[in-house]
Formats: structure tokens, C-alpha cells, sequence
């Protein structure tokens, strides 16, 4: 089976992390080396940017000053980890990746959608996902789940998580080869099955990239 670049997103408490471990376990079983990575992050550079735009309060960052940074630490992700991995013959399993930034900083956030894919695509160097997973979820649901402090990202309000979750079922609707929509409101088992059978319908497809 060849390697796959595959990318979980969606809204905060939605379930990302927990799926991730349980594909990679499901991928490692059926021979794949897998290795996971999350986006901003996974790099010394990602994860101090990470750190900056989640954690720091008191200092102001514009919304193109945001969507630059998560770029240059995906920039550096995709040098130095997805890429070089890929390349090794190795699946990825990134938590998020430029359809984030689509969303949070276009659809949510005000700034041209379009824009935001061409500046992906140079960031990337063109390396996009063979297919994305959203798991999509009520807010009502992933309150639940979100019993932790909030950072930066997740104090911007109902309307702006309102905006996300729109977004992310708008460009899934552009994109249905490439982007597909996961309920992630049910049980941890059957969330996890309907990942597996999407990516089960690309091993054995050409690697494609989602355009813009």
C-alpha cells in the first residue's frame, strides 16, 4: 500500500486527537508506518509559534499577522517533517493543516478565502493532503468535551465558532473528492469506522491534492 498524507480537522473539541491515535493504530496494523504531527506545531520553530499564537496574552495579532504565522509553521512542518516522511515512504497523519486556516482565518476571521489557498499553496511548496477528514460536531457537544482552559484561539466567541463550523461544511461542499464531513457528535466506535472506510476508498487511489 503506498504512504498517504492525511489531514483531521475541524472545530476544538470535536474528537482530533483521539481519532488520530485510534487510525494510527489501525494503519500501523495493516502494515503503514504512520507517523502523526499537528499543525501549528510538530517542529522546535512550530511549536514556539504554536505557543505565540494559543498562549501568549497581552500582545496584539492581527488577523493577517495570524494566518502568516500558522503559515510559516506549516511552511517549516511540511520541510521538515511531512515532506522528508512521505518521501521515506511513510504515511502522515497530520491534526489539522491548511484548510484550518482556510476556515479560522477566512471563513471565520474576514480574510479572502481565495487568498488564503494561493499563500497555502506557496507555504506548502503545493503539498496537500490526499484526503481531508472534518469532524464535525454541535457546539452544544464540543463544550462538553472542552472541560480545560481555553486559549487564544478558542475565547473568540459563539459567532465566530458558529462561522467555523459553516465554513468547514462550505469548502467540504466545494471539495467532496477531497474533503469529507464526519459526524463527530456519536460514539468514539462508530466516528472511528467512518474514518477508516474513507480512508479504506484512497489506498488504492493516485495521490491528489485539493485545489483551491
Amino acid at each position: 500500500m503506498r504512504p498517504l498524507f492525511i489531514s483531521l480537522d475541524g472545530a476544538d473539541g470535536v474528537g482530533k486527537s483521539t481519532q488520530i491515535e485510534l487510525l494510527r493504530t489501525w494503519l500501523d496494523a495493516r502494515g503503514q508506518d504512520v507517523i502523526t504531527c499537528r499543525d501549528p506545531g510538530a517542529t522546535p520553530l512550530g511549536e514556539k509559534i504554536r505557543h505565540l499564537l494559543l498562549h501568549t496574552d497581552g500582545v496584539a495579532i492581527s488577523r493577517k499577522s495570524e494566518l502568516l504565522l500558522y503559515m510559516a509553521s506549516r511552511a517549516q512542518l511540511v520541510e521538515e517533517v511531512i515532506a522528508p516522511a512521505l518521501a521515506a515512504g511513510k504515511t502522515v497523519l497530520s491534526d489539522r493543516y491548511l484548510l484550518a486556516s482556510v476556515v479560522y482565518q477566512g471563513h471565520a476571521g474576514g480574510l479572502p478565502t481565495g487568498d488564503i489557498w494561493r499563500v497555502g499553496k506557496v507555504a506548502t511548496g503545493g503539498l496537500l493532503p490526499d484526503l481531508t477528514i472534518v469532524l464535525d460536531a454541535p457546539p452544544e457537544t464540543t463544550d462538553v468535551r472542552m472541560q480545560r482552559e481555553r486559549d487564544r484561539m478558542e475565547r473568540q466567541g459563539d459567532a465566530f465558532r458558529a462561522h467555523l463550523r459553516q465554513g468547514y461544511l462550505t469548502e467540504a461542499a466545494t471539495q467532496p473528492q477531497n474533503i469529507i464531513v464526519i459526524d463527530a457528535a456519536r460514539d468514539i466506535a462508530a466516528v472511528q469506522s467512518d474514518i477508516q472506510a474513507a480512508v479504506e476508498r484512497v489506498l488504492t487511489l493516485p495521490s491528489r491534492t485539493i485545489e483551491g
